[in-house]
């Protein structure tokens, strides 16, 4: 990059007085001299680019270059002036400093010696790319990525930019653009004086991602902190609408540590509406402009699963990169870009993420609403918070000084302009946006809850109407109307007992699964599938299969509609399921996770999609077709082939072979043969790769065959809502008699500890997943008594079941 000897000379012995560099030569020790973005750049061309990840290469000016435009312009007393009497919480003061500041810079020229520094760079990538050679002017500061402060989105970024006034011309404005509005106010925060932060501009050849996609990754969960899943999120065009929060992106989820061993393990892969995208501006007025999506486009991916894949291993190979220079872990917000001329994926932006690597670990916080309400709008939940408080619908960023601390802000998106009111707002609820953009960046940094890319928020809530924003549910963010009470725990994680007995949890909601792992547990004792169909399948699975036979039509466009790109309807089935179940698993690998096959009833199964047309009406569907008896049966068979094949791609494609399965409401020792077989025909071959089948232990036969079940399964798991029921002869659905279901009742604890000792004596885990131990301190306290090997558990009653459990292990052990 440098034309002569002694300049090259001048780089090596001193680089921080040079005013231009080539990105190759820097190193992330550089980021005082050229700022985080740029250093990072650098430190990626020098060490991965050997290692397979492509990063575009250019050129840096320099935080000396920068000093000496101030310098030379006699800038600092005028900036400093200016600066004296601001107050950042006063919005119109902000705003009017900030323009005379950067209208200031932009009127004094660059140094000739900058000027010409630039020409001779950006003409040596000229010589390289070809004439007017396309480019990305970013910049970066000198404060910038570090692990505890996010700059993310304070200065500008320039796209597409042509020939070198072009280039000049772009990089004056990102010098201009260290006073925006928002990097001012960020600044004043953080506690950093507004003149010790320098600039440098990074000028990088443009990846052609406006002929094909663009994107933001992290390598570590935005929301929970989950440190095995990278989060993908793609969108058309360049990237630039993803990083503002203008369009809906794609999501995908790459499970980490088995991807690294050769699996593919995407658990989740989320459609965006990506209803625009940012192309250049052929020959118009502007460098870029926004055009819509076809609505073909928009209903694809706009990612392979080889490319999702090949991105999960770069943000691994980043990631572990950093981390071993930091000597700490450091989970990494990455920018992808692909062009679409050659097809090649590119990284062309990595920082250090800065909210979940700060968090404590050892006090676990959660939010839990402790009434429900009627849900106005929900979208995409950034931090797992609840914050409430009157709504105020702003649209346009000049109305922001409207805005009164503790509101509720809604708006179309809340990019970074935004953020001098950010950190006022009790929560924010925004149309267009997806989980890694600029604002969700900041609204996890000031703790403050947000709702992205609901699409209707601003239509459908009015300004002083009071509203409860809740992201403690999961991934989807839900906007209650009024002001719902709500609880906070806080647990400290410090000096917690172990104990013998495992203490597993009972999950069934997939989106929850990464929160819940921060909680102290040995596993999963009961993972159930229903939730997973019935929420996110939604069809009954012989619907899917026998699609073109439907005979009720608004079902058939219904189905038609939730599974229009699954060519072969019943992919769609094997697909959602496994991803759920593979994000329950991969969140607690590598301890065991039991998944319980479907034990819908029939009447349950009737509800589904296109159910109506395949399930009997039964009179009594809790003690009828249900269980294992439908496994086998030629009516179901084919439905059951749909579990096994998404269970055999979790444990085979995604490498989670942490999933035991489990078979529910299986009456006889043959039965258990018979299910076994037909699992056997779907590639579940008990035994083989590690795989383990435990059986429901919930009928009284499971208790007195005991003995020859364990020679068909390898463990069991007591549901005691079923055994009390049928031990007692109660219908749990009737409320005529729900009085006389309690699972303390001594026949029901002579069964448990029959199962539990028959269990024990031919060598087979046995453990619990029923409600009782939840409900009843005392009944977790006899199955301890009992020998029990594990207890599973609700999430919520975990920590003070396992207090009690440690203090009922150390009496006996006194005994």
């Amino acid at each position: 990059m440098f034309a002569t000897p002694a300049q090259a000379q001048k780089f090596l012995s001193d680089p921080s007085q040079a005013l231009v560099l080539p990105l190759n030569r820097l190193s992330l020790a550089d980021l005082p001299i050229v700022g985080g973005k740029n250093a990072s750049l650098g430190e990626m061309l020098q060490q991965l680019t050997p290692k397979g990840i492509n990063v575009p290469d250019g050129f840096a000016t320099t935080a000396h270059a920068y000093r000496t435009f101030i310098l030379e312009g006699g800038l600092e007393p005028k900036l400093r002036a200016l600066l004296s009497p601001l107050d950042v919480e006063n919005v119109p003061q902000l705003r009017q400093i900030g323009q005379e500041l950067r209208s200031l810079i932009l009127e004094t020229p660059f140094p000739e010696s900058l000027q010409a520094a630039i020409t001779q760079a950006y003409g040596e990538m000229c010589q390289h790319y070809g004439p007017e050679t396309d480019v990305a002017v970013r910049s970066s500061a000198t404060a910038e990525d570090l692990p505890d402060a996010s700059f993310a989105g304070q200065q500008e970024t320039y796209l597409n930019v042509h020939g070198i006034s072009g280039v000049l011309k772009a990089c004056h404005c990102c010098f201009a653009s260290i006073f925006t509005d928002r990097a001012i106010s960020y600044r004043q925060i953080k506690g950093f004086d507004h003149l010790d932060v320098a600039l440098s501009v990074g000028v990088q050849k443009m990846v052609r991602s406006d002929l094909a996609c663009s994107g933001v990754m992290f390598s570590i969960d935005t929301e929970t902190g989950f440190k095995d899943a990278a989060l993908i999120t793609a969108a058309y065009g360049l990237g630039e609408n993803v990083v503002q929060g203008a369009v809906n992106p794609d999501e995908y989820l790459v499970f980490k540590p088995t991807l690294k061993t050769g699996y593919r393990p995407i658990l989740e892969k989320r459609l965006g509406s990506k209803e625009i995208k940012m192309i250049y501006d052929q020959g118009g007025s502007k460098l870029t402009k926004n055009v819509s999506v076809c609505p073909e486009a928009r209903a694809q991916f706009a990612l392979t699963d080889d490319e999702i894949l090949q991105l999960g291993h770069w943000a691994c190979a980043i990631e572990d990169h950093y981390s071993q220079l930091r000597g700490t872990y450091t989970p990494m917000d990455i920018e992808w870009a692909k062009d679409g001329i050659t097809g090649q994926l590119f990284i062309v932006q990595a920082r250090p993420e800065t909210v979940q690597s700060q968090k404590a670990t050892n006090v676990l916080r959660s939010y839990k609403l402790q009434e429900t309400g009627n849900v106005l709008v929900q979208g995409r939940a950034v931090g797992e918070m609840i914050g409430q408080g009157q709504a105020r619908v702003i649209m346009d960023v000049h109305q922001i000084n409207q805005f009164q601390a503790g509101e509720v802000l809604i708006t179309n998106r809340t990019d970074p302009d935004w953020e001098p009111i950010m950190k006022k707002a009790s929560a924010i609820v925004t149309n267009q946006g997806g989980r890694t953009c600029h604002s969700a960046i900041i609204a996890r940094e000031m703790g403050i809850p947000a709702v992205v890319g609901c699409e209707n928020a601003t239509a459908v809530l009015k300004t002083g109407q009071d509203v409860t924003v809740s992201c403690a549910e999961g991934e989807v963010g839900k906007v209650y109307g009024g002001l719902l009470n709500f609880g906070v725990d806080e647990v400290a994680l410090e000096n917690l007992p172990r104990t013998r007995t495992q203490i597993l949890m009972n999950v069934g909601n997939p989106e929850e699964a990464f929160g819940l792992a921060a909680i102290p547990n040995d596993g999963v004792g009961l993972a159930r599938l229903e939730f997973i169909i019935a929420n996110h399948i939604k069809a009954h699975p012989l619907a899917l299969i026998h699609f073109d036979d439907l005979e009720n039509y608004e079902v058939k466009a219904e189905i038609a509609e939730l599974t229009a790109q699954y060519p072969q309807k019943s992919e769609f089935f094997v697909d959602k399921l496994a991803h759920g179940i593979g994000t329950i698993a991969a969140a607690f690998y590598p301890k065991p996770v039991v998944v319980r096959m479907s034990d819908f009833k029939s009447n349950e199964y009737a509800n589904l999609l296109g159910g109506q047309q395949f399930e009997p009406k039964e009179e009594n569907p809790m003690i009828g077709w249900r269980g294992a008896s439908r496994y086998y049966d030629p009516q179901y068979a084919a439905g059951f082939a749909l579990e096994c094949q998404a269970m055999k791609r979790v444990r085979e494609e995604m490498g989670l072979t942490n999933v035991i399965l489990m078979i529910p409401f299986c009456r006889t020792p043959a039965e258990g043969q018979r299910v076994l077989e037909e699992m056997a025909k779907h590639g579940l071959q008990r035994g083989e790769n590690g795989l383990e089948v435990y059986v429901m232990c919930e009928l009284p036969s499971n208790v007195i065959l005991a003995d020859q079940f364990a020679q068909v399964f390898d463990g069991f798991s007591i549901g005691s809502n079923d055994l009390t029921q049928l031990t007692l002869g109660l219908d749990r659905d009737s409320g005529l008699v729900a009085h006389l279901f309690d699972e303390r009742n001594e026949a029901v604890l002579r069964m448990v500890a029959q199962a539990i000792q028959t269990a024990k004596k031919h060598h087979r885990k046995i453990g619990i997943c029923g409600q009782a131990p939840s409900d009843y301190p005392e009944f977790a306290q006899f199955l301890v008594e009992q020998g029990i090997d594990s207890i599973s558990l609700n999430p919520d009653s975990v920590l003070k079941t396992l207090l009690s459990i440690a203090a009922t292990e150390a009496q006996l052990d006194k005994a």
